[in-house]
């Protein structure tokens, strides 16, 4: 009995060997990486499932979300060596850590620009990033050689410091965590306020643009911003249409199936989740008799 218990332990100290070494290699796996050229010297470089974009001027580029401190230095490298430019202008989507993390890899040449808002949020929790150099309130437009980005803030949503970035020669809008091509929306909406989101996407969806560029995503087009918004728009009015008839949160989560977006991205992972978020929003912000 002793020996089958001795061989037992061996055997399940093996098997968790196995599956630590089998986790040391998976968290060593090399990211995904690359850079795309979008449109004229505008490019999207992906670290796994995150986004930026940064645009190549004569006199240096203009980046965007640094993504995190081992993926700004590959871009950084991967600009010196393609280009041959200094990164000039670092732009911060808003201040979530899961996108602008590691900007002081750029910080020897580059100025960092964000919203007024995202600086306090930066310093105050600690982001692991640099703190922006300069802030604006409302809209910016940044010029280098020759080449324009305008930056747009568009009001609470997914954080209160979120802007856009229009680049209008090229036809282009980076939104980042406010729409997808064919998505649902995230989890239980983390962080956003779900009305000033609907509004944001509309004003997005008056916008000048062709090709939309998400943070999260394939590339899309203007014509699915608003796809996105009529999902959120329908969620929201079916939860509160189940929430007035005193339905429990698992309830409506039975009943509210949005089924006609099955087919979308992230619907399985999320649906229910999306549901969640829209109850604990409502509960909020409705006033109830």
């Amino acid at each position: 009995m002793k020996r089958l218990i001795h061989k037992g332990l061996v055997s399940g100290l093996a098997v968790l060997v196995i599956l630590s070494q089998a986790q040391v290699a998976w968290s060593r796996q090399a990211p995904v990486r690359g850079i795309e050229r979008i449109a004229g010297d505008v490019y999207r470089f992906r670290d796994n499932h995150h986004y930026s974009v940064f645009m190549v001027t004569p006199e240096g580029v203009i980046a965007t979300d640094p993504i995190n401190a081992d993926a700004a230095r590959w871009l950084k490298g991967e600009i010196a060596r393609r280009f041959n430019k200094p990164v000039k202008y670092l732009i911060y989507s808003h201040d979530h850590a899961d996108h602008i993390a590691g900007g002081e890899v750029f910080a020897d040449t580059a100025t960092v620009i964000a919203h007024d808002n995202a600086s306090a949020h930066i310093i105050g929790e600690r982001r692991p990033t640099v703190a922006p150099d300069i802030t604006f309130s409302d809209r910016m437009t940044l010029a280098l050689g020759g080449k324009v980005v305008e930056l747009i803030h568009l009001g609470p949503n997914h954080s209160d410091n979120m802007i856009v970035m229009r680049f209008p020669a090229e036809r282009i809008l980076f939104a980042v965590d406010i729409v997808a091509r064919n998505t649902i929306a995230y989890r239980d909406f983390p962080n956003v306020h779900i009305d000033g989101l609907i509004a944001t996407l509309k004003r997005v969806e008056a916008m000048d643009f062709d090709i939309l560029a998400p943070g999260h995503g394939p590339l899309g087009t203007r014509a699915d911003v608003a796809p996105h918004r009529r999902y959120i728009e329908t969620l929201r009015a079916r939860v509160l249409k189940h929430m007035r008839a005193g339905k429990t949160v698992d309830g409506i989560k039975s009943l509210v199936t949005m089924e006609e977006y099955k087919s979308w991205e992230g619907y399985g992972r999320w649906r229910a989740l999306n549901v969640e978020g829209m109850v604990r929003h409502l509960r909020l912000y409705r006033r109830p008799n």
